[in-house]
C-alpha cells in the first residue's frame, strides 16, 4: 500500500461558507418549528418542545460543526494522483488517476463566490464516484489545481 501523502488543508474562509450553509439549514428548521409550535398551542403542551430542540441543533449547525467539518478535509495532488479525505466517523479517502479525467469544472455558488472560494470537481470515466470534488480553495487555489491536472492530462500518456 502506498503511502498517503500528507494533505493539505482547506482554506480558511471555507469555515465562513460551511456556517452560512448552515445559518440556511438553520432558517429552514427553525420556521418548521414554529409551525409546529403553532399546532401544538392548542394542545395544552407546554411551549418551546418543538422551538427549544430545533434552536440547539441551529447553533450547533451555524457554530459548531462547520468547524469541525473543515479540521477533517484535505487534499493532495502530484503528477499521477489527486488525493482527496474528509470526514470524521465515516473517514472516506479518494484517490483519482490524473488518466482517468474526462473534464474539469470549477464551482461557484453565491455564498462561496462572496466568500472568494471555489470548488473543483473532476468527472472521471466510469459510473460509481465518476465525480470527485474538492470544496472550500480559493478561487486562485482551485485555477492551479485545475490548470496543474490540465497540464498533467496532457503529458499523460494514456
Amino acid at each position: 500500500m502506498d503511502d498517503i501523502p500528507t494533505l493539505a488543508p482547506l482554506d480558511r474562509r471555507f469555515v465562513n461558507v460551511l456556517r452560512w450553509r448552515g445559518a440556511v439549514q438553520s432558517l429552514a428548521l427553525l420556521a418548521v418549528a414554529v409551525v409546529v409550535e403553532l399546532i401544538l398551542a392548542d394542545q395544552a403542551l407546554p411551549n418551546g418542545l418543538a422551538c427549544g430542540p430545533a434552536l440547539a441543533i441551529a447553533l450547533w449547525l451555524t457554530f459548531v460543526a462547520p468547524a469541525r467539518k473543515f479540521a477533517h478535509w484535505g487534499f493532495a495532488l502530484d503528477d499521477r494522483e489527486l488525493q482527496v479525505a474528509h470526514g470524521w466517523l465515516m473517514r472516506v479517502h479518494t484517490i483519482v488517476p490524473i488518466g482517468r479525467v474526462q473534464h474539469i469544472d470549477l464551482a461557484q455558488g453565491p455564498i462561496e463566490r462572496a466568500c472568494g472560494i471555489a470548488t473543483v470537481v473532476l468527472h472521471t470515466a466510469g459510473t460509481d464516484h465518476s465525480r470527485v470534488a474538492v470544496p472550500g480553495l480559493s478561487r486562485e487555489a482551485a485555477e492551479g489545481v485545475r490548470d496543474r491536472i490540465r497540464a498533467a492530462i496532457g503529458a499523460s500518456p494514456w
